[in-house]
């Protein structure tokens, strides 16, 4: 069960002017499952991504990344099949549903992104998905923003996707998106599919900046079990039909606004991953660096025998300051590291607190949520990561997976 995650009301998600969604059932995997996504765009909108920086990604990101260069007027997203480790015929297969989903548009193939997600190293099934065409295109709706979430989840529980209004200079902005993932999760751009979009007027330069800024303050900040994915992307997407980011103000509030969204998703990501029972930021403080914090809080939160403490709720400490150890920052001074759960201070100058008793730890560890806070005193600097547990289910959920 996710960890106080519930589904979006769809009454909450803003429709964006200029983006419509549609979703069929096409069989990729399962019968009777939505796992066909269109996303259609209204032409001129502008669109920046970022993608997973696995050797072996698959197929759909290196054509996306190519066909990001044009003028994109949609994207088409299948769960049940990741279509990655598949060679030159995954790259035909990618190419095909874009040819079949440019000819049902009416437009270029060179103008679809294709994403897709799934089991690795099996043949795409370009046939159920160009039979499911017309069916998606034929749902297309502004308001399909729930059913879209829906339709993009794998091993997934809840459908997970955002959405805000800010007030720009010239007129009121949407932001709205969808994110799936729960397993496979660890930061290396994103780590899962996330598409965002809004009907700010933005050139695709600067959205791409706004983009790469969001990631790294979400989907880069996350991880589950310290796998990254071959099919990672997260796209956004601003139609310019509403009001236009004009100004160094208008640009720094949508790009709040879109990192929120982003933020949003990223942490549904972890409170919904495979097997978690526990919810928890792993906050470095006063580093020399910002990526020395985050080498910190990275060999914290990917920690097998961190994450086992955490579902057993068991303060076995000596495994966090075991991994902050072997972070592998320069000069770090073991003598000068406090650490706390939540609010209590548990090691003091690279040893147990004098006044730290085990049934405090016992009973922040034993919430849902939690937060390992590592303080280094040696800068000023400071990095976030969220993460959860590594529980019994984790492990029967990935050994069925292909079941």
């Amino acid at each position: 069960m996710a960890v106080n995650l519930r589904a979006p009301d769809p009454a909450q998600l803003h429709p964006v002017a200029g983006v419509e969604l549609g979703v069929a059932m096409a069989g990729v995997r399962k019968a009777n499952r939505k796992d066909l996504m269109v996303m259609r765009l209204v032409p001129g909108s502008s669109v920046a991504g970022v993608f997973t920086k696995n050797r072996f990604c698959a197929a759909p990101v290196l054509l996306a990344k190519k066909h990001l260069r044009n003028p994109v007027r949609a994207l088409v997203v299948n769960t049940g099949n990741a279509n990655a480790g598949t060679g030159s015929d995954g790259m035909r297969r990618a190419l095909a549903v874009c040819s079949s989903a440019a000819a049902e548009l009416g437009c270029r193939p060179g103008q679809i992104l294709p994403f897709s997600t799934g089991v690795i190293m099996e043949p795409l099934p370009v046939d159920r998905i160009v039979a499911g065409l017309p069916q998606a295109i034929a749902d297309l709706r502004a308001d399909n923003w729930f059913s879209a979430a829906e339709a993009i989840m794998t091993t997934d529980t809840v459908p997970k996707a955002a959405s805000v209004q800010v007030q720009l200079s010239s007129g009121r902005a949407t932001i709205t998106g969808i994110a799936k993932g729960a397993g496979m999760i660890r930061p290396d751009m994103a780590t899962m599919l996330g598409f965002v979009a809004t009907d700010a007027m933005v050139a695709r330069g600067l959205l791409q900046r706004l983009t790469k800024a969001a990631a790294d303050q979400s989907f880069n900040a996350i991880t589950v079990d310290g796998d990254t994915s071959t099919n990672d992307a997260f796209v956004c997407l601003a139609t310019g039909k509403g009001p236009v980011a004009r100004s160094v103000k208008d640009l720094k509030t949508l790009g709040t606004a879109l990192t929120e969204v982003a933020q949003q998703l990223a942490q549904a990501i972890v409170r919904d991953g495979e097997g978690a029972t526990k919810f928890v930021t792993v906050r470095v403080e006063r580093g020399r660096s910002a990526a020395d914090c985050r080498k910190v809080a990275y060999a914290i939160a990917h920690s097998p025998l961190v994450k086992t403490a955490f579902f057993a709720s068991d303060p076995n400490l000596g495994r966090i300051l075991a991994a902050i150890g072997y972070a592998d920052v320069a000069g770090l001074d073991t003598s000068k590291v406090d650490l706390y759960l939540d609010e209590v201070l548990v090691a003091k100058g690279g040893g147990r607190h004098a006044g730290y008793r085990e049934d405090q730890g016992l009973a922040a560890m034993k919430k849902p949520e939690f937060t390992v806070r590592a303080v280094l005193n040696r800068g000023k600097a400071v990095a976030t990561v969220w993460t959860c547990d590594l529980s019994f289910d984790y492990v029967k959920i990935n050994a069925e997976y292909r079941s």
